[in-house]
């Protein structure tokens, strides 16, 4: 299948934008306003065209009651006015020669009126025409730490290397809320609602090919193009990870789907053989998104299979035991001198010097157990990763216990994974994640985002032989 290679240009246009049209943009504090806010927010540092016929000024920025109006060159439209006006605004913007457009307002075809795909379906016909580009509509558009474009406030504006695409904008926008809590670093963010123009399999082919993301994630409702979508996955999972979140799968999220922005339903089986024949990353729910992003912004690209569990509660280590079970995660058979080491360490009843290591509830009174612990089974040769259950018991304690867990990741340099004890104050979190170590609120989802790494590198490996 030939692929348009000339949308990677397009849309690199885009996130490279120097100038922004906000059209419509209120003066009251609305839902529009946040798109102003979000710039100025961020930082962007081209040039900022509020229009609004009624203002002449918005947040200290000159306002021009056309785009017409606007005295230079316009690269991205964000269109907030109502559904009756957006054909008029857009005919506005292709008469100026803007580059793209983000159509905000919902009530097109996801409403499943004939009137609002019509209406959709001249839309994308004048833009064409014009040679622009639509995102959406019912969509956020872009965000870009990097060359400061947004479209919410107090997000990061560190980039980093996590791509995204989304068919729900509220979804991005809590993403980025999140992120920084848990060190994800995005290179670019797609919100694209209901892709009357350009779609998520456009996207996956510009961040596949995008030098600044390493790591792609998306929330898909629905599919237009089967093959097209298809084949840019494929290419973009060759080159990195894709994390996908497919909803509308059941028969309550096809009817939640079609609602939201149109999308048409996908077979789950005919899901699963777009997952086997792409090395896609199939992931279930917002939480389980948050894990891979951060799991694998932080993870090696080829993890080794061999687990090493050290915690305080026994419980616990049993439980995260039985989840490397059930992944096929093989549990490190640690080593005569490494156990010897370990009697050394572990001195108190009721411990473990096997795997997983239990080192009691000592260990979380005296922080040092753990630090001196986890450095001798990760120099182990027999151990490819570590998962460390514990924290400090109190905030003082939790913030020892995070720098010297990051102090013995950078000296080991290998894997390892932080998990949350349940009713205890957690370690900083933050702090573990911006030091390389990927923080869970179980053992489970620290497994089960480690699996996801491993069949991925599995996967990679047989790529490269055939």
């Amino acid at each position: 299948m030939v692929l348009p290679q000339n949308v990677i240009a397009q849309i690199d246009g885009l996130f490279n934008s120097r100038s922004v049209a906000v059209v419509g943009v209120p003066r009251e504090l609305k839902v529009g306003r946040v798109f102003l806010t979000a710039l100025l927010d961020q930082g962007f540092d081209g040039k900022i065209y509020p229009v609004n016929p009624s203002a002449r000024e918005i947040d200290g920025l000159k306002t021009y009651p056309t785009v017409g109006d606007i005295p230079g060159p316009v690269d991205l439209a964000i269109i907030l006015v109502p559904l009756e006006h957006s054909l008029e605004v857009v005919r506005q913007c292709a008469a100026k020669g803007i580059k793209g457009a983000v159509l905000f307002t919902a009530g097109y075809s996801e409403t499943g009126s004939n009137k609002g795909a019509a209406l959709e379906q001249e839309l994308v016909r004048v833009a064409r025409q014009a040679g622009m580009r639509l995102i959406g509509p019912n969509g956020m558009g872009l965000y870009c730490p990097k060359t400061g474009l947004s479209f919410f406030p107090q997000v990061s504006k560190t980039p980093g290397p996590v791509g995204m695409i989304s068919h729900s904008g509220s979804l991005t926008n809590i993403l980025g809320m999140i992120a920084e809590q848990k060190d994800i670093r995005f290179s670019k963010v797609i919100s694209s609602g209901n892709e009357c123009d350009l779609t998520a399999a456009d996207f996956l082919l510009y961040l596949g090919s995008d030098p600044d993301t390493r790591l792609i994630g998306a929330y898909i409702e629905g599919i237009r193009n089967g093959p097209y979508f298809l084949e840019a996955l494929r290419q973009a999972s060759y080159k990195k990870p894709v994390i996908l979140w497919k909803v509308g799968l059941t028969p309550e999220g096809t009817r939640a789907a079609s609602s939201h922005t149109g999308a048409l339903a996908n077979a789950p089986h005919i899901w699963q053989g777009v997952v086997r024949q792409t090395g896609s990353i199939p992931v279930v729910g917002f939480e389980a998104l948050a894990d891979a992003l951060m799991g694998f912004s932080m993870l090696p690209r080829n993890p080794g299979n061999r687990m090493a569990i050290v915690s305080g509660p026994g419980g616990l280590a049993v439980s995260a035991a039985e989840a490397c079970g059930r992944q096929a995660i093989v549990l490190a058979d640690l080593s005569a001198e490494t156990r010897l080491s370990l009697s050394r360490i572990i001195t108190h009843s009721g411990t473990s010097l096997l795997n997983p290591v239990d080192v009691s509830l000592a260990a979380h009174f005296d922080l040092d157990i753990f630090f001196q612990t986890t450095r001798t089974v990760a120099a182990d040769p027999g151990v490819d990763a570590i998962i460390v259950i514990g924290c400090g018991l109190t905030p003082e304690m939790n913030q020892i216990y995070s720098e010297g867990l990051i102090e013995v990741f950078r000296d080991c340099k290998k894997p390892i994974l932080a998990v949350k004890i349940p009713g205890t104050a957690p370690p900083n979190s933050k702090e573990l994640c911006r030091g390389g170590i990927p923080f869970f609120d179980s053992a489970e989802r620290a497994v089960n985002t480690y699996a996801l790494a491993l069949r991925y590198g599995e996967w990679i490996k047989v790529k490269g032989k055939n």
